[in-house]
């Protein structure tokens, strides 16, 4: 008789003969341009940690302090007796740098979105979704009763025809875009989907996971780098990724972030964000508003290493962000390019389907500003050698 999970068995196997299983890494050290992964220092050309502060002094001095002051866990869920004074100083925080009403922060990106989407709309109502959007932003228009209707990628007329079509009968209508696209690293046409939203009075919600501390003044996101302050009416961001911490957060009017604190199912159900990590984007958030030095560090590195990059004749995609993806197509190919990079001290993941769509697998490369041109020029070399050895150039 076999086994109740064999389907699973068989599932995994077939992940390893399609060259879409993915071997998970441990990282052995703080984050930083060096990592130890599985016991090999290696350059560090793939996480989120953008501008450094991963592991910056000043952040770990505040997380250190807020330990002391006020223990390691909350103890509750945030509407009962899990809301400390650090929670709203870091919500002060973030509706000042983004210059909003107010923010209301959550455990995690992908909580602020599941919450958010699923308590704004229900079966009377609308969703107008980019076709490209990131997985929690799925999730969360599934979590709805709402009508469900996709708008081909970056394509603001054909989210106009689509809203013409479907989103009469709508009682509210929501259009969800993100911000930077993780994945290729192009942006929203942000001032076009704006015009649409007001046109059809729907409520526009960017997810701006990957523009906050890369885009706009001092970092402050897509819709600062567009000028478009009050004219988006929900932004969702994270600590997680440039910030360095972890957590997520929904910035906009006032009566949204109440309403979500009364209603949103993942601020009700779940414990608030640890101390440590909350004064440690209190920490991330001051630091951003008075330099913008690591910002410029990240764009000088990005513009280097794509330039480098195509030079060498490497197709990187749309990108229009420090997000460089390497197209390379087919998975197995990725996996082995992935595999002849670590051999040679460079730590950059493939990706393939269903992270990115089938036949577009990639090395995505993530830039910071903690790489040295010493860093990158490394890099270059590497990537030219195995390309060379792999037959993609």
């Amino acid at each position: 008789m076999g086994s109740k999970f064999d389907f699973i068995v068989d599932e995994l196997q077939q992940l390893k003969d399609s060259g879409l299983y993915n071997q998970i890494r441990t990282i052995e050290s703080a984050q930083g341009a060096w990592l130890v992964v599985d016991g090999t220092r290696v350059l560090n050309l793939c996480s989120n940690n953008y501008l450094g502060l991963a592991n910056q002094p000043e952040l770990k001095e505040a997380a250190k302090k807020a330990l002391e002051e006020f223990g390691v866990g909350p103890g509750a869920v945030r509407s009962i007796a899990g809301t400390m004074s650090l929670h709203l100083e870091l919500e002060k925080a973030l509706a000042g740098f983004k210059h909003v009403e107010d923010t209301l922060s959550y455990q995690s990106g992908l909580c602020a979105n599941l919450g958010t989407i699923a308590t704004l709309v229900g079966r009377e109502d609308a969703i107008f979704s980019d076709e490209l959007n990131h997985a929690s932003i799925i999730d969360g228009v599934r979590l709805t009763r709402a009508n469900r209707f996709v708008y081909p990628h970056r394509d603001a007329k054909g989210l106009r025809e689509v809203l013409e079509k479907e989103g009469k009968s709508a009682r509210r209508k929501l259009i969800i875009t993100d911000g930077v696209f993780s994945m290729d690293g192009d942006l929203a046409p942000l001032p076009e989907l704006v015009e649409v939203a007001e046109e059809y009075e729907a409520i526009l919600m960017v997810d701006d996971a990957h523009g906050e501390g890369v885009l706009g003044d001092h970092g402050r996101g897509l819709v600062d780098h567009f000028g478009l302050q009050g004219r988006v009416d929900i932004e969702m961001g994270t600590m997680s990724k440039a910030f360095g911490v972890v957590g997520g957060y929904i910035a906009g009017r006032k009566e949204l972030t109440e309403y979500l604190r009364q209603r949103a199912r993942t601020h009700l159900f779940s414990s608030a964000v640890t101390p440590p990590d909350v004064a440690a984007c209190i920490a991330a958030v001051k630091l951003l508003e008075s330099s913008d030095e690591l910002v410029k560090k990240l764009w000088a590195n990005a513009r280097y290493f794509k330039e480098g990059m195509k030079s060498l004749g490497f197709d990187t995609g749309y990108s229009e962000t420090p997000i460089t993806p390497v197209m390379l197509g087919d998975a197995s190919l990725a996996r082995s390019f992935s595999k002849r990079l670590f051999e040679e001290k460079i730590f950059a993941m493939a990706l393939g389907y269903p992270t990115v769509p089938m036949g577009k697998a990639r090395i995505r490369v993530m830039i910071s500003a903690t790489h040295t041109h010493e860093d990158l020029d490394f890099a270059l070399n590497v990537f030219e050698r195995v390309g060379k050895e792999l037959k993609v150039l």
